[in-house]
């Protein structure tokens, strides 16, 4: 196939204009340029002065992670030059000046490759147990084929999208990577870790948004409703039930996870296409069935 055009999505709420400026000059100093750079305002008003070349789109409401990326990968069709659609975070940073190359070395090298996930990691060399992409995963720097991916730092094969379409609007935040990854996998594409694509983060929790709980909660139901077999569905979501009383230490927080749970019940988180059964027996050699 001919190289892969790289272009570009960072969103922004604009409380971070020092990263986000940092992490354009990192992407301008790439060794194999992007050929586009799409910076979404989600609901920010205005955006800062950006780089030369880059294309800002402002949104007048905060329409979440799944809405805004929706809007950049749009934004970069429409250019007709965008062949992997690359995903950062406003608060990351690409340290190495060859990830693009790279990147585009790998979906060069496999047509049917759909998504890679980088490696994130803070600025001491870290990786967050929950950014290794595999379960019982220890070593982060052991890459392959996976079940889903990481938010922060990836790619996307823009026929790919193209096919299976795009983020899950309704979702707004947590768990839009995994719908993506097994809409993907079942339509037949590769998602690969790839840690020598390193992006480096700060530290964070993701509870340290306050409707965390309720979120994390109703979108693993529409997960569930939306992609799994029927017989799966309850098992799926009962698995992590168990895990979340389990784990979970804040009486507020189980009353928020149960609250987002029964949302998830009662409405419908976007059409149900139930994956083939072929794709479960995948994911199962891979290591994570989508049981747990």
């Amino acid at each position: 196939m001919a190289r892969p055009r790289v272009g570009v999505a960072v969103l922004t709420m604009g409380t971070r204009p020092a990263e986000l400026r940092a992490l354009l000059d990192a992407v301008a100093g790439q060794d194999e340029p992007a050929s586009r750079i799409v910076v979404v305002g989600n609901g920010t008003g205005s955006l800062p002065a950006l780089p030369e070349g880059a294309t800002g789109v402002e949104l007048p409401e905060n329409r979440g992670v799944s809405g805004g990326r929706n809007v950049a990968i749009e934004t970069l069709r429409s250019f007709g030059d965008v062949d992997v659609v690359v995903d950062l975070d406003d608060d990351g940073l690409l340290v190495d000046k060859d990830v693009f190359r790279r990147l585009a070395d790998l979906y060069e090298a496999d047509p049917c490759l759909g998504i890679v996930s980088f490696r994130i990691a803070d600025e001491t060399g870290e990786t967050q147990r929950r950014h290794v992409p595999r379960l019982g995963a220890k070593d982060p720097m052991r890459g392959g084929e996976v079940t889903t991916f990481l938010g922060g730092g990836h790619g996307l094969s823009m026929p790919m999208l193209d096919r299976i379409g795009g983020w899950p609007e309704d979702f707004f935040f947590t768990h839009e990577e995994t719908d993506l990854a097994w809409r993907a996998l079942d339509a037949g594409w590769k998602v690969l870790y790839a840690p020598e694509l390193l992006l480096q983060h700060p530290r964070t929790s993701p509870a340290r948004h306050a409707v965390y709980y309720r979120m994390t909660a109703r979108n693993r139901v529409w997960l569930a409703k939306r992609n799994l077999p029927a017989l799966l569905v309850p098992v799926y979501l009962g698995v992590w039930t168990l895990l979340t009383l389990a784990r979970t230490r804040s009486l507020p927080g189980l009353r928020a996870w149960f609250g987002g749970f029964a949302e998830g019940v009662r409405r419908s988180g976007g059409p149900r296409t139930p994956m083939r059964w072929n794709t479960v027996l995948r994911m199962t050699r891979l290591g994570r069935p989508p049981v747990i």
